[in-house]
């Protein structure tokens, strides 16, 4: 399994059995990524919600690798209105994917609009989501999000993610403190701070952040990626 950082909240991520699973792709106009929109080759791409820094490049991409778009029912109505696959879904629903991972969409609190039309358009809620690798090891995907209480009763308590990817920029999402916070709650073995450093407005102390999930979690371990960057876990 591999964890590709691509900068903001964008993530490309090969599954045991090598499937390819791109997360919020905001690629060509993210100043913080380093890859081209051309070398992506995804088998399918999960939106969290419908703000264009989350959006980005799907359509390109999904053009040329042919990729199916997950995403709420109001989202994937709007891209298969522009001639894509898409499936949609709503939160607390659980797809699987090619009978390798399972995709279930969860809460999030924060906003969701179309917002690089003309006008505002419908996007939906702002969710997460859980993959279920072929192993059962899970990655929780918060996406933009607030610190809220079903990240401890449910998806900590009951869905248990191994690994999890939290947003620490502050201002539009959880900063370092409520997202330490959260890495307690969750109790995952690995956290992967993103959704910061994109632009000045979000800008953080990503070595402070470590602390505080020090200082909150037992035997959780903060490992920030730089842009490019990957993590990885063999299959036990």
């Amino acid at each position: 399994m591999k964890i590709e950082y691509l900068g903001h909240s964008a993530f490309n991520i090969t599954s045991e059995e090598g499937l390819k699973i791109l997360i919020d792709p905001f690629i060509s106009n993210n100043p913080s990524c380093t890859t081209p929109v051309e070398l992506l080759n995804p088998d399918i791409i999960l939106i969290t919600h419908a703000h264009s820094d989350h959006f980005g490049d799907a359509l390109e991409i999904a053009n040329q690798s042919g990729a199916t778009i997950i995403a709420t029912h109001e989202l994937a109505t709007f891209v298969q209105k522009q001639g894509f696959n898409a499936i949609g879904m709503n939160i607390g629903g659980s797809i699987s994917v090619n009978n390798l991972i399972n995709v279930t969409m969860t809460d999030a609190r924060h906003t969701s609009a179309i917002d690089f039309m003309e006008n505002l358009e419908v996007g939906g809620v702002a969710t997460g989501f859980i993959i279920t690798l072929e192993s059962g090891k899970k990655i929780y995907h918060a996406g933009d999000t607030g610190l809220f209480g079903d990240m401890k009763m449910v998806i900590g308590d009951i869905y248990k993610p191994d690994i999890a990817l939290l947003p620490i920029g502050d201002k539009f999402t959880m900063g370092i403190e409520d997202a330490a916070i959260a890495a307690g709650w969750l109790q995952s073995r690995i956290v992967i701070p993103m959704h910061y450093n994109t632009f000045e407005a979000i800008e953080q102390d990503v070595d402070l952040f470590a602390k505080l999930v020090e200082d909150e979690s037992i035997g959780t371990i903060t490992v920030p990626l730089k842009p490019g960057e990957e993590y990885t876990e063999e299959i036990e």
